[in-house]
């Protein structure tokens, strides 16, 4: 068992090298390309935080990660796997091994919020013993208990979902990821629906969480507070590839934030000639 109460995650084999590795990565949207031979790697236990004006492709490349979009060209390897080559029942061994964290916490409305974080066993078996807390086995319901109990929600298992505030939604669907046992949490801006409070409590609880459990963590994030107080490294995206690769610690808010407002204008080439090198420093 984890310091968290939660199981530890099984040794699945996976590779010593990144964890995440993008290579020549090309995407168009229409006559629009977004991403433009992208190159990316990300180490094991990793906290890195994807930054960039609206559209240069965070999102895009968060979801073409586990294929939920495909990329036009390049080589994209995950967890040992290599994603755009995989198929049927072998993508979906592969998606189960990946958490994704949302901007909407996509629970199910009239379900109590303990059948909800139940539902994310359905990464390790189906059948409808993985549809609600009332027919789940009790190893499955006690360890949806520990996944809810991790994001402080234990007192709120047995309330339905639709009553829950917008911050305690997004706990529960982290206890739904939880309950996958991932090795890799990709969230996409998991702090964009709600109020500076609870957006903090969220990214904080998410890096604590991923940070016990040896994840690797991969988030987008307009909040430059966050994205330098919950990564380890920040990469920021324009015009097509990466306009800067630094350690979170090097990083200052009004220098990301001046990134932004000149996004267009790519970064210094000493910058760019240190991507992955920096990373592993």
């Amino acid at each position: 068992m984890s310091g968290l109460g939660l199981p530890a995650l099984p040794d699945n084999g996976s590779p010593r090298g990144p964890v995440v590795s993008l290579a020549g990565l090309r995407k168009s949207f229409g006559q629009r390309r977004i991403l433009d031979g992208l190159d990316l790697a990300i180490p094991a236990g990793e906290s890195l935080a994807l930054i960039g004006a609206n559209g240069t492709g965070k999102s895009t490349l968060l979801r073409m990660i586990v294929r939920l979009t495909e990329a036009d060209e390049g080589r994209i390897e995950v967890l040992g796997e290599p994603v755009r080559q995989l198929g049927g029942a072998s993508l979906k061994r592969f998606r189960a091994r990946v958490g994704v964290v949302f901007q909407k916490h996509n629970l199910v409305a009239r379900i109590s919020a303990l059948s909800n974080v139940v539902h994310g066993v359905q990464a390790r078996r189906s059948g409808p013993r993985s549809w609600a807390q009332c027919l789940a086995p009790k190893a499955v319901r006690e360890e949806a208990m520990a996944c809810l109990e991790a994001v402080g929600l234990a007192d709120k298992a047995m309330q339905r979902a639709d009553s829950l505030s917008g911050g305690q939604s997004q706990r529960v669907a982290i206890a739904r990821m939880l309950m996958q046992r991932p090795e890799l949490v990709l969230a996409d801006e998991p702090d964009a629906s709600l109020d500076p409070r609870a957006g903090r409590e969220i990214m904080e609880l998410l890096f604590r969480l991923t940070r016990d459990k040896g994840l690797t963590l991969v988030f987008v994030s307009h909040h430059m507070a966050h994205a330098i107080g919950f990564s380890d490294r920040i990469v920021g995206l324009a015009q097509g590839g990466i306009a800067m690769d630094r350690r979170a610690l090097h990083c200052r808010e009004a220098e990301l934030a001046a990134f932004f407002e000149e996004a267009p204008v790519m970064a210094s080439a000493e910058t760019m000639a240190k991507p992955v090198l920096e990373a592993l420093a």
